[in-house]
């Protein structure tokens, strides 16, 4: 019997590592393979953050530091920095790195976009961040505006590519619109966008959508074994915090289920608490009730659970709040950026003298627009309160989009 009990040990072990077996190889993974040939002979720059490291975590700053063959001679630090110590929102600041001794500059403080003066001493520019695949998270519109430094300066970039999280499949949202061009917003695609970076990159490069249509010398360090139909978690790659409330593989799956919502501050979604993005409270709602209209909209691949809950911080600190947890059964159906709007128009039928856009701050419908890509979705929704008349709208641009993006397409 005790023997029969440690066979059946190992095989419940042998099976969490198989479940946890790495399918892929990074940019960063494939590049060591290449012994960094496409570096040789040239002076580098790297513009990366904690999640740039390799399928061992050892982060890319070390091992191009290390790399006899490779001269690393800056570190170019996103929003959070480099090393991921600065809080969402707050200015990065120029520094030295504490463990190369290498100069940090920063593209998310006085400027976003890269000077002349940050990269004169560089021959070429390394980008290796990991993407959450959403417009409204800003690596990718650092990385949109180095091309455009590259650009201008005669500079090449290497973009050394990582999955996207939610996968190659899944596009959703309108193209954002002249008047909503923003560092939250930058290129004219959608909400999600169903690319890698090195496929964005490409894209953004050949259709000319860099500001003037500059175009840089690009250069993609392609991954190993990525299929479009994976998400991160079937990737097997541990996962590094993208940012302070984006923490687990499955985070970045919620960021757009509440993302645009929680711009406007009128209800807790998580930030704060131990479930960031993945849930939708206040005071005055009734979970019990919130949770039965919200099921009975049978959205695909989500369950919402009622909860009651007092945020650590940020909206509803110490309160008692009520609300729904989304659950996420089959990330691949569900539509994750609609479950926010259907949330603001179950919170108008259950409370009309609560409909969001009545009593949110004024002051942040603009931070609103911005990552909808659009004010067409606030100022038509705020009339009626009701998904129905704005989700044609939402999903205009997805077909086009998806055709115009597979002639970039670097994996099946």
């Amino acid at each position: 019997m005790k023997k029969l009990f440690i066979i059946s040990l190992l095989c419940i072990l042998c099976g969490a590592a198989q479940a946890q077996k790495i399918k892929i190889k990074t940019g960063i993974e494939v590049l060591k393979e290449q012994n960094f040939k496409c570096l040789e002979g040239k002076r580098v720059g790297l513009i990366t953050n904690p999640t740039g490291v390799d399928n061992q975590l050892k982060s890319t700053i070390d091992i191009l530091h290390e790399a006899p063959n490779v001269n690393l001679v800056a570190l170019y630090g996103p929003e959070h920095g480099v090393r991921g110590d600065v809080h969402a929102g707050d200015h990065v600041t120029d520094i030295k790195d504490a463990t190369t001794g290498l100069p940090v500059y920063s593209l998310y403080g006085k400027t976003r976009k890269a000077t002349p003066e940050m990269l004169k001493d560089i021959d070429v520019l390394v980008y290796d961040i990991q993407d959450n695949g959403c417009r409204s998270f800003t690596y990718i519109s650092t990385m949109g505006l180095a091309m455009e430094a590259a650009a201008e300066n005669g500079k090449e970039l290497v973009v050394l590519d990582r999955p996207n999280p939610l996968g190659g499949l899944k596009i959703e949202g309108n193209l954002a619109e002249d008047d909503c061009i923003s560092f939250v917003s930058q290129f004219k695609i959608p909400y999600i966008y169903g690319l890698t970076c090195g496929e964005l990159a490409i894209l953004l490069n050949e259709e000319k959508m860099l500001t003037d249509g500059k175009q840089c010398k690009l250069h993609v360090v392609k991954m190993k074994g990525w299929k479009r139909k994976m998400d991160y978690v079937q990737t097997g790659l541990q996962w590094i915090p993208s940012s302070p409330h984006v923490p687990h593989t499955h985070s970045s799956f919620f960021y757009p289920v509440s993302g645009i919502l929680g711009e406007l501050g009128y209800m807790s979604i998580g930030v704060g608490y131990t479930i960031p993005f993945q849930m939708f409270a206040a005071p005055w709602v009734e979970a019990e009730k919130l949770a039965k209209n919200l099921n009975a909209l049978n959205v695909p691949g989500i369950v919402f659970r009622p909860m009651y809950l007092k945020p650590f911080y940020s909206v509803g600190k110490g309160e008692l709040l009520q609300g729904v947890q989304v659950h996420i059964m089959d990330v691949q159906k569900a539509p994750l950026s609609d479950i926010q709007f259907l949330v603001m128009q179950e919170i108008a039928v259950l409370y009309p003298d609560r409909a969001v856009f009545d009593h949110a701050d004024q002051k942040r419908f603009r931070m609103f627009d911005l990552v909808c890509g659009s004010k067409f979705i606030r100022e038509q929704f705020t009339k009626t309160n009701r998904w129905e008349d704005i989700r044609n709208y939402w999903y205009k641009d997805v077909e086009n989009f998806r055709k115009l993006s597979k002639k970039y397409y670097l994996y099946k």
